[in-house]
């Protein structure tokens, strides 16, 4: 299992707080720090079953300045936005968990950490 966190970020915490409590095995990617590629963002939404709109932080300045809010949100824009995320990583929505069975999930909340938990 791998989580990718943003160590300021509060549910990245929370979440490593709880994986911790629960003796799970893995390991942490600071994507901030080890910036994912549009390939392995591309996986991990098909892991995830989701569009890269879908795990964009469209409140974060860059998002602003790139005007995130007016592209479309469509097939054949898929690959401007995971450009965009590989490119800004803060837009990437933290944390994810990618679980040993092939999922992934956005693990905001426990209920989706102990998700992760239970696939893997």
């Amino acid at each position: 299992m791998e989580i990718w966190i943003n160590p300021a970020c509060s549910k990245c915490r929370g979440a490593l707080e709880l994986l911790d409590a629960e003796g799970a095995e893995y390991t942490v990617r600071r994507y901030l720090e080890e910036v994912p590629s549009e390939e392995e963002i591309r996986e991990v939404l098909d892991r995830l079953g989701l569009e890269p709109w879908e795990i964009t932080r469209t409140g974060e300045p860059v998002a602003k300045e790139l005007g995130l809010n007016d592209w479309a949100r469509d097939e054949s824009t898929r690959g401007k936005w995971t450009a965009a995320l590989a490119r800004h990583p803060r837009l990437i929505q933290r944390p994810i968990i990618t679980a040993d069975d092939g999922s992934a999930v956005v693990a905001r909340t426990e209920e989706a950490v102990r998700d992760a938990l239970s696939r893997s």
